[in-house]
């Protein structure tokens, strides 16, 4: 008589490229804590406004590998008055998406910030590590709202205040839509 084989967890997933892969469909295994380890809630709240600064922003943090216990991602809000804008920063080696939950967005970047895009609600940004950055609300009466995540587990800001701004920034149409290479969806 054989010994029977061990339960097979994985599952095969097919990836946008064609290929296919398999991935364990439970790595933790049989009996992990799954009420203590599993799913985390945090309130509107319970959301904290300790977070580095940037001028113009008013962030607050939800996840973080301090608050949360998360392995890999940061997530938190921002809110820009009508007529503000932010200073001048980047995240460092962090990837950032910013989705705008209500208002109108003007997102200028570059070395002398000198590129300008507009995203509305219901649109995302992508800002790669170490990009200069600069948030702004489009609007004169509306509060401009905005849902963060990050690719680290702790918020990193680097405020560039003493950068030369350009005086007229090239609009750019950078719509996943408009990228070289790219199908819309």
């Amino acid at each position: 008589m054989r010994p029977s084989s061990p339960p097979d967890h994985t599952r095969t997933i097919d990836m946008p490229d064609g290929s296919i892969t398999k991935q364990q469909s439970n790595p933790q295994g049989p009996g992990y804590d799954w009420r203590n380890k599993g799913i985390r809630h945090v309130s509107a709240a319970d959301r904290s406004c300790d977070t580095p600064e940037t001028l113009g922003m008013n962030r607050e943090v939800a996840i973080s590998g301090s608050r949360t216990g998360s392995t890999h991602l940061w997530a938190g809000t921002n809110r820009i008055e009508p007529g503000s804008q932010t200073g001048p920063h980047h995240h460092g080696e962090l990837e950032s998406i910013i989705y705008i939950i209500s208002g109108t967005a003007h997102m200028r970047w570059g070395d002398r910030l000198e590129f300008i895009t507009e995203a509305k609600a219901g649109d995302f940004f992508q800002v790669p590590p170490y990009v200069p950055h600069q948030e702004i609300n489009a609007s004169t009466t509306e509060v401009l709202h905005c849902a963060l995540v990050r690719s680290g587990v702790e918020e990193v800001v680097v405020n560039l205040p003493d950068i030369e701004v350009a005086e007229t920034p090239e609009w750019v149409n950078v719509s996943s839509a408009a990228m070289p290479g790219k199908k819309p969806v």
